[in-house]
This record gives C-alpha cells, sequence and structure tokens, in this order.
C-alpha cells in the first residue's frame, strides 16, 4: 500500500501535465485535468503522512526497477518513505494546488494557460520525486526536470524580452553549478558501487574508501556548490529576483515550495557525511550566513515589493542552510526542514496575495502597493498574519523552527564546534533582518495616505460641528433633492470590494488554509513527523529573540514616520535603494569576470577555427599551383646525384639485413 501511495503522489500529477497538455483543448480543460493531477498527488501523499503518524518507519519502495548497470554499479531506482519527506511532499503538492487555483483565476484570459498548468504540474511531481527519492539518479532526474520547467515558468511571457532574458539567466546559472553537483553524486556513487542514497552514506561514512581523507571533502563541496546555484546563494544569488518576470503564480511555485527548497532536501539526506567534514560545514555556514544577512539588507532596500518577497526567499532558504551547517554531528536536520514547511505556507501564501493585490492597483512598485489592504480590506489579515509568521513571532511556525535552529548552534558550540558559533552569530543578525524587512512591508500594503488621514480629521471635525449646532436629526430626516426642489430616490451605495477583482470562494478558502498551515504549523514540532527536542525549551533565549523581533519591528516603525509612503526605507540614502534594485551591481559583476572573457574566448576560437577552415579550403589550390611551379623546373629526368643516394639506401638496407 505504501510503495502504490508513493508512486501515486509522483506519478499522478505527471500523468495531470501530460494530459493538460495534450488533451485540454481549452483552459477550463487543462485546467480541470492538471488540477485534478495535482490533487490526486496531494490524496496520496496525505494517506502516506497519515501513515507515518502511526508507524514513523523509513520504507524503501521500487519506482521501475532495477536498472542493469553491470556488477560494479548498483542502480535499484527506489524511493524511500520517512515521516518527514511524507510531510514534505503533501506540503508541496498543496502549495501547487492552491496556485493552480489561483493561476486560474490570474491567467484566466492567457492564451498559452495550458503550457502553464502542465508545467506547474509537472514541476510539482518532480520535487515530490526529490523529496521521496532514494537514488542519485532519481534526484538528478527530479532536480534537470525542475530546472527545465523553472525556465518555462519564467519565460512564460516569452513575447516580451525581459521573461525572456530572465529565464535564459535562471536557467545558464543554475547549469553551471549543477556541475560540480553531478560530478559528486557520481563520485560518491561510484565509491559506494551503488546509486542508493542511504547506501552511499553508509559506505562513505564507515568505509576506508578515502584515506588521504580529500575525496569525501571535495565530492561534498561539489555537492554544496550544486545547492548554492539552485538555492541562489552567493555567488548565484542574481538570478532569483530577476525571476519576477515570470507570472506571480509561477514565483509562488519556484520560491515557496519546489526548486529553491530542493537543494535543503538534497543536503539533509547526505548531513551525516557532511557532519564527518568539518570544512564543509564551515564553508556552507559563512556562505549561507553571509548570502541570508545580504539578502535580508537587499530585501529592505527594495522599491518593489515583489522583488523584497524574492530576495526574502534567498534569505530564508539560507537560513534553512546554515541550520545544517550548524549542527553538531549526530543531530538530525527536523529543526531546518520544519522551517521549510512554514516558509511553503507563508511564502506562497504571500506571493498570492501580492498577486492578488498587483491586479487591483495595477502594480508591485512600492509606491502604488501603499496602503493596498486598506483598498481591500480583505486582504488585511492573511497578510499581517502572513508578515508576522514569516517574521517568526509566537506561536507561528518560524518562531518555532528558528528557535529549534538556535538551540542546535548553542548545542554545537558548546560541544567546541565553530561551525556552531558562526551560525549562531549568523542566525541573531537574521533574525534582526527578517523582521525588518517584514515590518518594512506590513507597513507600507496597510499604510494610510495624507489625503485618508485629513479626510478622517475632517469627518471628525464636522462631526462636532454638526453635534455642537444640534442638527443630526435635521440632517437625517431630510430628504435629498435634485435642483427642482424634487425629492429623489436614494441610491444605494456600492461596496468596494464588491466592484474590485477577487478570486473564486475556493481560491479564497485554500489561502485561509495557507494561513492556518503557518500559523498553527509549529504544532508539527510535537508530532511524530519530526525529531525535534521539545521537552527542554530554552525559554529565555525563547524570549530573547521575540524581544529582537519586537525592537526591530518598533526601530522600523520610527523609521517610517513621516516618510513617503509609509517606507522606512526612504530614511537610507538614495543611492542605496537604487542599487538594491540592481543588484548591488552583481550582474555587472558577472559580466566583467565571466561573460566578456567567455565571449572574447568564443570569438577567438572562433576566429581560430574560421582561419583553419579557410586556410584548409585554399591548401589543395596552393599546392596544385606549387605542383605545377616545380614541375616547370623539373626536366623530367632523374639528377645522376640522387641515382647514387638511392642505389646507396638500397645497398645499406641488404647490408643491415644480412648482418642483423
Amino acid at each position: 500500500m505504501t510503495a502504490h501511495l508513493a508512486q501515486a503522489a509522483v506519478a499522478v500529477p505527471l500523468l495531470g501535465a501530460v494530459l493538460a497538455f495534450l488533451l485540454g483543448r481549452r483552459n477550463a480543460g487543462a485546467y480541470a485535468l492538471a488540477a485534478l493531477g495535482t490533487l490526486g498527488g496531494l490524496v496520496a501523499a496525505i494517506l502516506l503522512v497519515a501513515q507515518q503518524l502511526t508507524t514513523p518507519v523509513a520504507q524503501h519502495l521500487v519506482t521501475v526497477g532495477s536498472l542493469p548497470l553491470g556488477p560494479a554499479l548498483k542502480a535499484p531506482l527506489e524511493l524511500r518513505v520517512t515521516p518527514t519527506g511524507a510531510l514534505i511532499a503533501a506540503v508541496a503538492l498543496f502549495v501547487a494546488t492552491c496556485v493552480q487555483m489561483f493561476a486560474r483565476w490570474y491567467l484566466f484570459s492567457d492564451p498559452r494557460y495550458r503550457s502553464f498548468a502542465a508545467t506547474v504540474s509537472a514541476f510539482t511531481a518532480a520535487m515530490v520525486l526529490v523529496v521521496l527519492s532514494d537514488d542519485v539518479l532519481l534526484t538528478l532526474v527530479g532536480w534537470e526536470v525542475m530546472a527545465w520547467c523553472s525556465y518555462l515558468l519564467i519565460g512564460h511571457e516569452s513575447n516580451q524580452p525581459g521573461p525572456r532574458r530572465a529565464a535564459l539567466k535562471a536557467f545558464l546559472v543554475t547549469r553551471v553549478a549543477d556541475a560540480p553537483l553531478v560530478v559528486g553524486l557520481a563520485g560518491l556513487a561510484m565509491g559506494a558501487r551503488t546509486t542508493r542514497i542511504s547506501e552511499i552514506v553508509t559506505a562513505w561514512s564507515t568505509s576506508n574508501l578515502d584515506a588521504h581523507g580529500t575525496l569525501r571533502l571535495v565530492l561534498l563541496l561539489g555537492l554544496v556548490c550544486g545547492v548554492l546555484g539552485k538555492s541562489a546563494q552567493l555567488p548565484f544569488t542574481d538570478w532569483l529576483p530577476d525571476a519576477m518576470e515570470g507570472p506571480t503564480p509561477a514565483s509562488a511555485l519556484i520560491h515557496a515550495a519546489t526548486m529553491v527548497a530542493a537543494g535543503t532536501v538534497v543536503l539533509a539526506q547526505f548531513l551525516p557525511l557532511l557532519a564527518a567534514e568539518p570544512t564543509a560545514r564551515l564553508t556552507l555556514v559563512i556562505v549561507a550566513g553571509a548570502t541570508s544577512v545580504f539578502a535580508a539588507v537587499s530585501a529592505f532596500a527594495q522599491v518593489d515589493i515583489k522583488r523584497l518577497l524574492a530576495w526574502s526567499t534567498i534569505s530564508q532558504v539560507g537560513l534553512m542552510l546554515l541550520g545544517l551547517g550548524a549542527l553538531a554531528p549526530g543531530e538530525g536536520a527536523d529543526a531546518a526542514l520544519l522551517h521549510l514547511v512554514g516558509h511553503a505556507f507563508f511564502k506562497s501564501l504571500l506571493f498570492l496575495l501580492v498577486g492578488w493585490l498587483a491586479v487591483v492597483v495595477g502594480s508591485t512598485l512600492v509606491t502604488r502597493m501603499t496602503g493596498a489592504t486598506r483598498r481591500l480590506p480583505k486582504t488585511f489579515v492573511p497578510v499581517t498574519l502572513a508578515l508576522f509568521t514569516m517574521a517568526g513571532l509566537p506561536p507561528t511556525v518560524a518562531f518555532v523552527s528558528k528557535d529549534a535552529m538556535l538551540e542546535n548552534a548553542v548545542r554545537s558550540q558548546s560541544d567546541g564546534h565553530v561551525e556552531g558559533l558562526v551560525g549562531f552569530i549568523m542566525l541573531a543578525l537574521i533574525i534582526v533582518g527578517t523582521a525588518a524587512y517584514s515590518a518594512r512591508a506590513w507597513l507600507i500594503l496597510q499604510h494610510r495616505t495624507v489625503l485618508e488621514r485629513r479626510g478622517e480629521r475632517q469627518v471628525l471635525t464636522d462631526s462636532h460641528t454638526v453635534r455642537d449646532v444640534d442638527i443630526v436629526e435635521m440632517l437625517r430626516s431630510t430628504p435629498e433633492v435634485n435642483e427642482f426642489g424634487d425629492e429623489i430616490d436614494p441610491i444605494e451605495e456600492i461596496e468596494e470590494d464588491e466592484v474590485l477583482p477577487r478570486p473564486g470562494v475556493s481560491v479564497r478558502l485554500a489561502l485561509w488554509l495557507l494561513v492556518l498551515g503557518g500559523v498553527f504549523g509549529g504544532l508539527l514540532a510535537f508530532t511524530r513527523l519530526f525529531d525535534i527536542d521539545t521537552s527542554h525549551l530554552n525559554l529565555a533565549m525563547m524570549g530573547a529573540s521575540v524581544l529582537l523581533i519586537v525592537a526591530t519591528g518598533l526601530v522600523v516603525r520610527i523609521m517610517s514616520l513621516g516618510q513617503l509612503y509609509g517606507d522606512a526605507a526612504r530614511r537610507l540614502p538614495r543611492h542605496i535603494p537604487l542599487a538594491a534594485s540592481r543588484g548591488f551591481g552583481v550582474e555587472t559583476l558577472y559580466r566583467s569576470l565571466v561573460t566578456r572573457p567567455v565571449l572574447a574566448l568564443a570569438r577567438g576560437v572562433h576566429r581560430l577555427d574560421s582561419g583553419v577552415d579557410a586556410a584548409a579550403t585554399r591548401a589543395p589550390g596552393a599546392l596544385a599551383h606549387a605542383g605545377k611551379a616545380l614541375d616547370g623546373v623539373h626536366g623530367r629526368r632523374p639528377a645522376t646525384g640522387l641515382s647514387w643516394v638511392i642505389v646507396g639506401v638500397v645497398i645499406a638496407s641488404v647490408l643491415g639485413v644480412t648482418l642483423w
């Protein structure tokens, strides 16, 4: 039963993608097939989670049978169901289902909606395959399918140059980072003589495969490099903010539950090997921590709310990877994976809500998004709860996961591991940065404009004036009249929510389920799905983190006072938001260090190749011309000296053979 459920969680969304693309002649048909595919996978994953709640035991499951590669390398191509893996698969499928429902409204008239819906389903199936995989070949298949699907989703509006460029950039950057990952996985598999991940971890942990102690480190660093590229960590950060050129539902899927978070899952599967290599752990902690802090600063200074969310994703994923690197040997990855689950809830919710607000106000720029929740009041509560969850306030899931990672870093530091000390410092900085950009986004979205405040004050003043002269009853009882003094019928006021675009009831219900998942997801830490020590809570550290978040929020609020649009970032020097919107010149650095040298080398090779081709083309004619010239000089009779040389060579050859 478990095997069929795991296979269905992967196969049903993939089948829905194929059917939606082939048979969905109309948008409604494509939506039905694709959404039913993701929903069917979600049902299978929920049943897997229910099984793991009763018997939380990892199980190996066959997919399509082993791949015959000979006796030197075994490729069983198996899945592995664990309690945490089953939950992550269910969350990814749930987010994908919400995205499908929202995209049907958001892209209702899009002529390419059919391909979009099919790509979302295929993307989700690839992520579930990576989560449940126990074979490096299956992991690579899911990994590469996600890369292709992200390329298609980011470049969905391919008739515009911006999305085309962003899609190509994302594809190329992640491909460059994937090369060391493929080498690392291949080396680990060849050393263990199997592609099964669990056996690879056991073989490289217990046997003497690496006598010199460097090969395993090199292979793990290759694995880390691939994860950094997929997760948009330094030096690969620049592609993800540019990916905002894609439709907002695509951003919700990529950022929340699929591609960007996949690296954390893969590293968690190889965590025992990572724990055995302090250099690899320290590298991961430094790079992920620096990326997370840098991305938090960048998010705070963005002039576009959607790009703010993109940079916050980079920061949050860096936090997860930091949580893995700061672990002491022997500790589990459940705290980082719990944060991954929480991030899937609140980040997908934020992107979908921002997409809804952008439809109303016409843009995601801060200048247009200011006060957006006041114009659409029904979004105020979900936006507020989502941002509070991202900030890590209690009792949300991010509060539980961040404190669990802090506790792990403290234990690692007390055991004498420098990774724990560095990780603890970075985590404290990230908590401040996360609270800062979350508070800034909330203050912008609920900001009251100057005209609104003046109008409210004027209404209040008028009400006091009317009350003073005691004519309230007269104003209430006197009917309205036209220009001729005739009484007119009162006109019913139309509520603003009734005329503004909004998704259907089912979509809004799905958004509220995401809200509940983010707010109450921390309770998962007390279930069998996660192995997190909740019996010895460090109340002092939890209280300190809450005070740090609240203090940061107050500072941001003070910064926003008196600022246009309620934007605290306007207190910064003007060149900082401008530089932040351009990624602090990272793309310029790419062009200087990578693009221009590669293009120059390509032009040189092209010129050399063209010269060789031209020379090869002219060579026969030149040789023929030279032959004719020599033929004119030659007398048609061999010279006497040349004849004696030939005779001497023949005699010497005969004597040599005879005497030998």
